[in-house]
């Protein structure tokens, strides 16, 4: 029997374009749509807001949709509170949780609207009821391994809504990019905009985060990442074990894979220069104290130890070695990499598909991310797993990471 609701989106949803994403998504589910309302807002800094009356085929059919629509910030009209289940065992969520967009979220409880405290997509939502009244609860997300039992979960869709992403102002230069992802693009004004954004969060004591897969190194790139990070303008980093050793292998070496940094070609033996650095790391036990006997005197990781810079190298199961600072225990590596997120502004994913898609899957919608490869399906990738605030970027990583050092003046 068809079902009718009603749904509302409010924010920068026309010039946005996620008013035509949500009637293509009631569209594409078979659904139908009647405009109750529309209030176009006078100025590019007011909102819009639109009142949707959907009808859809019965009651699932309108809850799959309702999930669908809530990605893009449309919520249903007139919710009750946040319905809450306890969680009977450790690292499992009770059954039908809410799960969680990347997107600012509140929730209904006690008759009053309450702040997501962390967003955070593929997750749950666990409400702390802070001690015995007069305490306000909080909501905050947690992830599956991290429930434990007794704590109290938000089950179903009624009573949660989200915010549609804000359009960030008075700039166009990457209005552009959030369409098809595409190698014409003009870099160096591209390059200089995004500087103007690392400025802007570093004044407003936001922070800087570069994802780094192996190829930063291969392409020339690390010595620009270097330069960033000593510099003051990258204040954490994330990568894997191939990018610490490759990097530690240029710096104590002089190659990347064997092949000579200064001359291009590769050298006898050299295929075996990243185990061979990587065994001299395990024998002084940690990167930092092969920086402190003078074994590594350059190089990324030899910036972030000097400076104090924190970073999570996360493992995988086709590391060699691996260098004694690695997480080789994914689920841990995630939660430390949550620990440092917190007041991230802006984050540069270069040239890494698993590394980018691990961080934009715990960053806020929020944070602005820039995703840098040639490869243009590593850039489609990341917004099309949920990371929508992802801008692409498809450019060889080294010249570009040059050409956006020497713009910050690093």
């Amino acid at each position: 029997m068809p079902v009718v609701e009603t749904f509302e989106v409010e924010g920068h949803i026309v010039d946005s374009l996620i008013l035509a994403k949500v009637l293509d998504l009631i569209l594409e589910a078979g659904a139908d749509y009647r405009m109750v309302a529309v209030d176009i807002g006078r100025t590019s800094v007011d909102p819009s807001r639109a009142v949707l009356e959907v009808t859809a085929e019965d009651d699932a059919a309108i809850g799959r949709l309702a999930e669908q629509l809530r990605v893009h910030g449309a919520n249903p009209v007139g919710s009750d509170d946040a319905a809450l289940a306890v969680a009977e065992q450790d690292g499992v969520l009770p059954a039908g949780f809410y799960s969680t967009t990347n997107l600012a979220t509140e929730a209904r409880i006690d008759g009053r609207w309450v702040a997501v405290a962390n967003p955070e997509m593929d997750c749950g939502l666990v409400v702390d009821r802070g001690g015995q009244p007069p305490a306000e609860p909080t909501v905050r997300t947690v992830p599956m391994h991290r429930v434990r039992a007794g704590d109290e979960i938000v089950v179903g869709n009624d009573g949660v809504r989200v915010r549609a992403p804000e359009k960030r102002r008075g700039v166009s230069t990457f209005e552009f990019m959030d369409s098809e992802v595409s190698s014409e693009k003009p870099k160096a004004l591209l390059v200089r905009n995004l500087a103007d954004r690392m400025r802007a969060a570093r004044a407003t004591g936001g922070r800087t985060l570069a994802v780094c897969g192996p190829a930063v190194v291969h392409t020339g790139g690390a010595p620009e990442v270097a330069r960033l990070i000593r510099s003051g303008w990258v204040q954490v980093l994330f990568a894997g074990n191939g990018f610490a050793a490759h990097d530690l292998e240029c710096n104590a070496l002089g190659t990347s894979l064997g092949v000579s940094v200064a001359e291009g070609s590769p050298i006898d033996g050299g295929h075996s220069n990243h185990l061979r650095v990587i065994n001299e790391v395990r024998r002084h036990g940690s990167i930092a104290a092969a920086v402190e006997a003078g074994y590594i005197d350059g190089g990324v990781m030899f910036e972030c130890v000097t400076g104090a810079v924190p970073f999570v190298l996360a493992g995988s199961i086709r590391d060699d070695g691996p260098l004694p600072d690695v997480v080789t225990d994914v689920v841990a590596a995630a939660d430390r990499m949550r620990e440092l997120v917190g007041d991230v502004a802006v984050a540069l994913m270069l040239a890494t598909t698993l590394h980018a898609i691990a961080t934009g899957n715990i960053l806020p919608a929020g944070v602005e991310t820039y995703c840098v490869d040639i490869n243009q399906a590593v850039v489609t990738k990341l917004a099309d797993r949920g990371s929508h605030q992802a801008h692409g970027i498809v450019t060889d990583v080294g010249p570009f990471l040059r050409q956006l050092a020497d713009e910050l003046g690093a």
